[in-house]
């Protein structure tokens, strides 16, 4: 028999999940949120005719599998009212969906025989349309004990997505670097567009000028490794002209000069990585981009 699921907390993931998950093979069983016209349109999204509530435990009882898709800081108090109720049956597995917190935030449906675990997809979810698929071709973090990763595993081969397991006591790691290549990669373009900009390039015209440097360097990552890929004043050692962009920037562009200079200064491990960079140079462009420090 196909396993059955339910989704606590409808929100754009747990809309999505309901939707391919039922579309994937998967039985909907119920759903539940805090506000019961999410929890509907979640069911309406799967296309079933099952209870809707915002008590999680009146949909979660006879469920295989229990996910719960709520804010992060909701996910520990919605386990402990499912287990004060005893809303999971011997042998399911309850899932959340959390980046940053580790299964061990489930530990209180453990008493009501639970096996617990955590599934994260490696993915902005920014729009409401889930007309297409958005788990097809992602990859998908899993952890947590080892009933509930085989079922993780599985639910994410289903969605189309590529799962990949995680250590629990490390995910908070795991999910720093998640934020440093996604949230952190947008500041770093609002940055470089704000430089592109102050240089008189139409506001209009800047996103597209810097897209094609932006997807080479991604792609030249991809293909030769981190320090391969560097190039620029710090990589060939110029210490003229990272002078004179820190004297331009001072000057035209004020306020970004501090990240400037941050960014400089890991740029330089890197370069050093690559080897190409003496150790001289590596002084001299450490010093130059530390003045204001002092």
């Amino acid at each position: 028999m196909k396993k059955s699921f339910v989704i606590v907390g409808c929100g754009r993931l747990g809309t999505a999940l309901a939707r391919y998950l039922a579309g994937a093979g998967y039985r909907p069983a119920g759903f539940a949120s805090r506000s019961l016209s999410s929890a509907k349109r979640a069911a309406a999204a799967a296309k079933a005719n099952v209870p809707v509530s915002v008590l999680p435990w009146e949909v979660t009882s006879k469920a295989d599998i229990v996910m719960i898709t709520t804010p992060d800081g909701a996910i520990g108090e919605t386990a402990d009212k499912i287990a004060e109720y005893r809303g999971v049956e011997k042998g399911a597995v309850v899932l959340h969906c959390s980046g940053a917190h580790a299964s061990t935030e489930l530990a209180a449906v453990r008493d009501c025989g639970a096996a617990i675990g955590s599934i994260h997809p490696l993915q902005s979810f920014v729009a409401e349309n889930i007309e297409e698929n958005p788990f097809a071709g992602i990859m998908m973090g899993v952890e947590g004990e080892q009933a509930a990763v085989e079922i993780a595993w599985q639910i994410a081969e289903k969605l189309g997505a590529h799962p990949f397991e995680i250590r629990t006591e490390k995910k908070m790691l795991y999910h720093a670097s998640a934020v440093v290549a996604s949230n952190y990669m947008v500041t770093l373009m609002n940055l470089s567009l704000q430089l592109i900009i102050a240089s008189g390039v139409p506001a209009s015209k800047a996103f597209a000028i810097l897209k094609p440097l932006v997807q080479g360097t991604l792609s030249n990552i991809e293909k030769n490794g981190v320090p391969r890929a560097l190039t620029g004043p710090i990589a060939r050692g110029d210490v003229e002209t990272v002078r004179d962009h820190l004297s331009e920037i001072s000057e035209k562009a004020p306020t970004r000069l501090e990240l400037y200079r941050e960014l400089g200064k890991h740029t330089i491990e890197v370069a050093e990585a690559k080897g190409d960079l003496s150790e001289e140079t590596a002084g001299e462009l450490k010093t130059l981009l530390s003045e204001s420090d002092s």
